[in-house]
């Protein structure tokens, strides 16, 4: 086991890698322990300023225990030529010592376009926000707390669109909105959303046309009766994303008499070993079947184990994606979510629902508030305020609180399972919680068209972490009023389909003020 010392921006951390590590897995722990996307292009050099290629990063470390390595992610993905011509963005330092950053001498930095650019947007959007009534108070907010509540956003976009109006017209060009959405992020970092390809498409995306700054010029454009055709903008060919992309290929199938061996074992045994082992084995003739329209329904009569045996949910997502993608929940919901959730959702109207939920998460509870959600619990309902549903094709605008019952259902002890069953109606998976009330859950099912298949965790969190998972194992769409709320979870924390999902600007924003 090797424990690293690592040190990104002003955040320091430790990292632990196995003895016979790759250079991927070392790039990997990387990339998830700061939370950068999976597309960020490292480079690593050690304290002579001499790059380590892949295959020679363990004879390095073997050879000089003490050294200390660099990692620097370059702006445009650009190669240094020499010392004189870098442009170092972002310095990592991992040391086997106590060696610091600050000891590094200083580089010659060299402005890029792309930098100028920004800073012209920076103070365009500066001076618009000085010459305008509240555009002071926007300015003063970011500067105490390092983010916009939604309410001065608003009035941030407001400001901003008024300004490009007048300056260019009701029907600007695409640069120049993309030019004000630039100056945002820019003069307001944290902003930014880190996962997205420029940051800042959440208030202008020019490949759909959406965003904050284009949903509020189509409504002065509505106002001003200006009677324009609407603009066809292409929607991005990223392919399908999610649960419903189809991750593996026909030519991993096995040959059918082994299947049908495997699956009539799997009808008649009882031992848990063995069926995790014939599960795995027919592992991609399931993922086929889920994707097969005539069949897939019948998923869980061709496999009921999935209704009597636990674990089989967490295994098949665990070979669909990796042990590592799997675990990201767990590992990261106390360290860098959980909290930051809860302090956000402080900013949000208080109602009853809110204000239960927020001393929940705190632990916090009094006699008229006993019988609430554990604590991982109320946070994941807070988040689902904090992404309430909009209106859809197949739903009309309902509540955050009342989209909780689409997510869990609370079913007391001794009372009959089979009758809850038959009221329920949809396809989309949800969480049943059976205690003797909703701190003291002894069981954990998600309900599958009208099965109950029960969870191998216990806790609220790794009842979940599951649920979100049986999307991916039986294709399944989110429910349309949970979609931006599952949306958040499945790019922002289990990093999956980033740069393919499409996200609405609520996702990409909140994001940007939690990891920021």
């Amino acid at each position: 086991m090797l424990l690293i010392k690592v040190r990104y921006q002003d955040s320091r951390k430790f990292i632990k890698l196995q003895d016979g590590f790759t250079f991927a897995d070392f790039l990997n722990e990387v990339h998830s322990r700061f939370c950068l996307p999976p597309e960020t292009n490292l480079h690593v050099y050690d304290d002579t300023e001499t790059e380590i290629d892949e295959d020679i990063l363990q004879d390095v470390l073997n050879a000089r225990p003490n050294t200390s390595l660099i990692i620097v992610r370059r702006e445009n993905e650009e190669i240094l030529s020499d010392a004189t011509s870098s442009s170092w963005t972002d310095i990592l330092s991992l040391s086997h010592s106590s060696y610091e950053l600050d000891q590094m001498p200083e580089r010659p930095y060299k402005k890029s376009k792309t930098e100028d650019a920004g800073a012209e947007a920076k103070e365009m959007v500066r001076s618009a926000l000085k010459q305008t009534s509240g555009g002071d108070a926007v300015l003063a907010e970011y500067s105490s707390k390092n983010t916009l509540s939604s309410e001065m956003r608003r009035v941030l976009v407001n400001i901003l669109v008024g300004h490009m109006v007048e300056m260019h017209g009701r029907i600007p060009t695409r640069n120049q909105k993309e030019n004000y959405a630039l100056g945002v992020v820019t003069l307001f970092p944290s902003l930014k959303d880190p996962f997205s390809k420029k940051g800042y498409e959440h208030f202008y995306d020019a490949d759909s046309g959406t965003g904050y700054i284009a949903w509020r010029l189509k409504t002065v454009q509505r106002n001003a009766k200006k009677r324009n055709k609407p603009s066809i903008s292409k929607r991005s060919e990223t392919g399908l994303s999610g649960p419903s992309w189809n991750r593996c290929s026909n030519s991993e199938q096995q040959d059918e008499d082994t299947l049908r061996e495997a699956i009539a074992f799997l009808s008649h045994s009882t031992d848990e070993a063995d069926i995790l082992l014939k599960m795995r084995e027919t592992f991609h003739y399931r993922h086929m079947l889920v994707h097969d329209p005539n069949k897939t329904t019948d998923i869980l009569k061709t496999f009921p184990t999935f209704l009597n045996t636990k674990g089989l949910l967490n295994q098949d997502f665990s070979l669909l994606f990796s042990p590592e993608t799997s675990s990201k929940l767990l590992e990261m919901w106390d360290t860098t979510f959980k909290a930051k959730i809860i302090e956000e959702a402080i900013g949000l109207t208080l109602t009853a629902v809110v204000r239960s939920l927020l001393l929940s998460a705190n632990n916090q509870r009094d006699s008229e508030h006993c019988s609430d959600w554990d604590s991982d619990m109320a946070t994941l309902l807070l988040l689902l305020h904090l992404l309430p549903p909009s209106p859809g094709k197949k739903v009309s605008k309902i509540s955050a609180s009342d989209a909780i019952n689409r997510l869990v259902v609370y079913q007391k002890s001794r009372t009959s399972l089979e009758r809850h069953l038959q009221q329920r109606e949809g396809r989309q998976p949800y969480l049943l919680a059976v205690g003797r009330n909703r701190n003291q859950i002894e069981h954990f099912y998600i309900v599958l068209d009208k099965n109950l298949i029960p969870c191998q965790s216990d806790t609220s969190l790794g009842a979940f972490d599951e649920l979100f998972k049986a999307h991916f194992v039986f294709n399944l769409a989110y429910d349309e009023a949970l979609l931006h709320f599952f949306t958040f979870i499945q790019t922002t924390i289990y990093m999956i389909d980033v740069g393919k999902t499409k996200e609405s600007p609520r996702v990409k924003e909140l994001r940007a003020k939690l990891l920021n």
